[in-house]
């Protein structure tokens, strides 16, 4: 089994064609809940989300899970992008965090 990181949008499409495959009623209470949260907080489609991943990966210091924190939070000020990076430890110039910004931008 392959596992990787997916972004709030990728979700929310998945559990949204489940729902119309099977049909809500017949979804797991957890299924719900999480279809429900993703519908309530995503506000850009899968294909945006790839977008600002894929942009975001090509940075050097951008790891994967980073990149998927930021096409799921869409950082609009520099606080949040300190915030995403501040388990990562790694210190951010201001450049990288304006390339992070332009990013989300430039993709939502």
């Amino acid at each position: 089994m392959e596992q990787r990181y997916v972004s709030v949008a990728e979700v929310k499409d998945l559990l949204e064609a489940e729902s119309e495959a099977r049909g809500y009623e017949f979804m797991l209470a957890s299924q719900k809940a999480a279809l429900d949260h993703a519908q309530k907080t995503c506000s850009i489609s899968k294909e945006q989300a790839d977008a600002i991943m894929e942009a975001a990966n090509a940075l050097d210091f951008v790891t994967e899970n980073v990149a998927v924190k930021i096409a799921d939070l869409l950082p609009e000020y520099p606080e949040d992008v300190r915030a995403i990076f501040a388990k990562e430890r790694v210190t951010l110039e201001k450049e990288q965090i304006e390339a992070v910004l332009e990013i989300v931008r430039n993709n939502s």
